[in-house]
């Protein structure tokens, strides 16, 4: 069993929509369960699924250690770029899911990690994510990190909260910006009508910022530096999209025909930067682009 104490920052936020943007990977019908189950408490006294929260109150998660679970560690190469005792940070292929799904139940990076790591990793987000602080798209290729316990979890969670935790990406989009580089900041929902896709969605959308610089221009297509001032699902895909310069190879936000040569959207998770949970230092870490993605920018180049 671990305790989590919290304090609530914003006025008028239900106690379960704050235990989902708080704690990492938790779903909101996740944070229900657990109020119903009177897992939290609400300056010490259980806490009602929808009770309004107050800035500075105090809350107190209890989640259980994570259960048994049927996935299975599995020896799956791995491009560890840095580890210790806290963090496994990971440069990850196109092609790999980050953890089991419908439709993938093995075969992740959950299951390399569990044949990586052993026991040590983290169990905030449960049985099915053990260690996952963010996630990256299958067709994603770059830098993931994973915790190795709660507490680096948390740590990192919260760095992702304030932008601490910075995450650059390189990208090739469809078009010629006008700009040398400039700002999306809009907010991403649901889509209203297939809900495997994202999109903007200003009404009831979660905030969502994405900066964007221009490396290098070709006929067509624009090479660029995309970075994240929040992590939403599919964010820059949405976001390059709605200001009509998709993602080169992205069928789904782009043009449906396949891109002979890609097997997923030109998109790289290049950089990633964060505060040591343990040390309070800096670490930087930087991951070349895969030669597919090389090829993409010399076959533009000529």
């Amino acid at each position: 069993m671990t305790i989590h104490k919290l304090a609530a920052d914003r006025a008028g936020e239900r106690a379960d929509a704050f235990l989902a943007r708080t704690l990492p990977g938790l779903t909101r019908s996740a944070a229900q369960r657990l109020l119903e189950q009177g897992a939290v408490t609400l300056n010490g006294a259980p806490a009602r699924k929808n009770a309004r929260l107050s800035p500075g109150d105090a809350l107190e998660v209890a989640l259980s250690a994570p259960e048994p679970v049927d996935v299975l560690p599995q020896s799956i190469p791995l491009d560890v770029v840095y580890e210790d005792g806290d963090v496994i940070v990971v440069n990850k292929p196109v092609g790999l899911v980050v953890h089991p799904a419908p439709g993938h139940p093995d075969g992740t990076l959950v299951n390399a990690l569990l044949y990586h790591c052993g026991s040590s990793l983290s169990g905030i987000n449960g049985q099915l994510r053990p260690g996952i602080v963010h996630r990256i798209d299958r067709d994603t290729s770059g830098l993931i990190i994973a915790a190795k316990n709660d507490r680096a979890h948390l740590a990192l969670a919260a760095q992702l909260q304030d932008h601490s935790l910075a995450r650059t990406y390189e990208a090739v989009a469809v078009g010629g910006l006008r700009e040398d580089s400039g700002t999306v900041n809009a907010p991403i929902g649901r889509h209203p009508v297939d809900r495997k896709k994202m999109a903007v969605d200003r009404k009831s959308g979660r905030e969502a910022v994405t900066h964007w610089s221009v490396l290098a221009r070709y006929p067509g297509y624009t090479h660029l530096e995309c970075r994240l001032e929040t992590g939403r699902t599919h964010q820059i895909r949405v976001h390059l999209a709605s200001i009509g310069h998709p993602l080169l190879g992205d069928t789904v936000y782009g043009a449906k025909k396949p891109v002979p040569g890609l097997a997923g959207q030109c998109l790289h998770a290049r950089r990633l930067r964060f505060v040591h949970p343990s040390t309070g230092l800096p670490v930087e870490l930087e991951c070349p682009l895969p030669g597919w993605f090389q090829a993409v920018l010399d076959r533009l180049g000529g």
